[in-house]
């Protein structure tokens, strides 16, 4: 199963103090728009998202179909695809993509410990 670009999404209170900080750790901005109060940051090939007023908590993002540069990869296994092999596994969903589409779509689950954990497909 291949599930994508991995990152950690960040809840922050304060869009621009957080990317100062992350800027001294040396991340850099590598997309995102800070007046509408999201970044995606890297430092290389780790990526962060910090978004304020978005999450109410953290979150572990993948994202099927795309490489840790945001780049389209040639193969990939869709979001629904995912989805439906946890299911066989049994694990729950917070909710769940539309099986009935094709493209973008996402579904949310947790871990063990309640860690949120967003399957998120942009194409």
């Amino acid at each position: 199963m291949k599930l994508g670009a991995f990152s950690i999404s960040l809840a922050v209170k304060d869009i621009n103090a957080s990317k100062q900080f992350y800027e001294d750790l040396g991340f850099y901005v590598f997309a995102g728009d800070i007046d509408q109060k999201w970044l995606i940051m890297k430092n290389e090939h780790t990526v962060i998202g910090i978004f304020q007023g978005m999450f109410e908590e953290n979150l572990l993002t993948f994202n099927p179909g795309w490489d840790q540069d945001a780049k389209e990869t040639e193969s990939f296994n869709d979001i629904r695809e995912i989805q439906q092999e946890l299911k066989s596994k049994g694990i729950k969903f917070e909710n769940e993509a539309d099986e009935n589409t094709s493209g973008p779509a996402s579904f949310v689950i947790k871990d063990p410990d309640g860690n949120t954990i967003l399957f998120d497909q942009h194409r």
